[in-house]
């Protein structure tokens, strides 16, 4: 097979281009490559979904491990030049905004695979979209911004975890596969990437609500250089007082910051605040 390297460069000689509104950039290391197809679980079976092929250099490599996949591309003029490159591969192409994606429309009610290097400037909203369709997706192995790889699967007690971590952590178990220097991509970008494998579960021992829970995580995190309390009262626009009491209660002291409290505290949180949560 042509490598990754030449074949991009074949298709930028043809007029091919990358498009910085949209954030493209295209991988030219096999190894990376190699990388993100061993890391993501796919049996002939399984339906995959790539977000973002661009070129198809990923994509090539993808198609042959499943039966069915489908790329889904904004760029029409990538979609005309995937279907020249790719012809005789069980792809279908969709030109879709990947925010809008409904995985079930394409796939049933199997259990699908998700694979992407994802647009920096949607990334967030682009991994909370997917983990909602936990119903129909086992996992994803994704690219983003290696900052943005740090805060996903930073533990309790830095400064990088956040409301991010935690709504990731509670759907997911986050494995980092690599990072991805710039050298890596053609045109290289201006930051470090980084491959994530998220294998979809339910978190052991959830049983909070969940909009009750991301209530008290925002909330928490609003003012990140406030105390705990202070964060709380403020964020569910509740009484210091209350705010203290139920703290309290749950056995954790409100003189604590956000970033130290582990999943299972902001679900005591939550089961603790519920009452006044439905109140107001």
């Amino acid at each position: 097979m042509e490598s990754a390297a030449d074949y991009i460069h074949r298709l930028v000689k043809s007029g091919s281009r990358a498009y910085k509104a949209l954030g493209q950039v295209f991988l030219i290391s096999d190894q990376v490559i190699e990388g993100i197809v061993s890391a993501s679980t796919l049996e002939p079976d399984t339906p995959l979904v790539e977000i973002g092929p661009g070129l198809g250099v990923l994509t090539r490599a993808l198609a042959p491990k499943v039966t069915k996949m489908w790329a889904v591309e904004l760029d029409c003029q990538k979609i005309e030049t995937l279907t020249k490159e790719l012809r005789g591969l069980a792809i279908d192409f969709v030109n879709k905004d990947a925010l809008q994606l409904n995985l079930r429309e394409l796939w049933g009610e199997k259990k699908g695979y998700l694979v992407g290097n994802l647009p920096y400037y949607i990334t967030s909203p682009l991994i909370m979209h997917f983990l909602e369709q936990e119903d129909v997706l086992s996992g994803m192995t994704i690219m983003v911004q290696k900052e943005v790889a740090d805060r996903i699967a930073a533990p309790p007690g830095g400064k990088t975890y956040g409301v991010l971590s935690v709504a990731v952590q509670i759907s997911a178990q986050v494995t980092k596969v690599m990072d991805v220097q710039p050298a890596d991509f053609w045109p290289a970008p201006k930051v470090t990437s980084s491959v994530l494998r998220l294998d979809l579960r339910p978190y052991p021992g959830f049983d909070a609500d969940k909009k009750e829970f991301f209530r008290v995580l925002k909330a928490a995190f609003g003012q990140r250089r406030k105390t705990l309390g202070n964060s709380l009262a403020a964020g569910l626009a509740l009484s210091k007082g209350d705010v203290v009491k139920r703290m309290r209660d749950a056995g954790i002291s409100e003189g604590r910051r956000a970033e130290s409290l582990s999943i299972e505290e902001f679900q005591v949180l939550t089961k603790e605040f519920a009452p006044l949560l439905r109140l107001n």
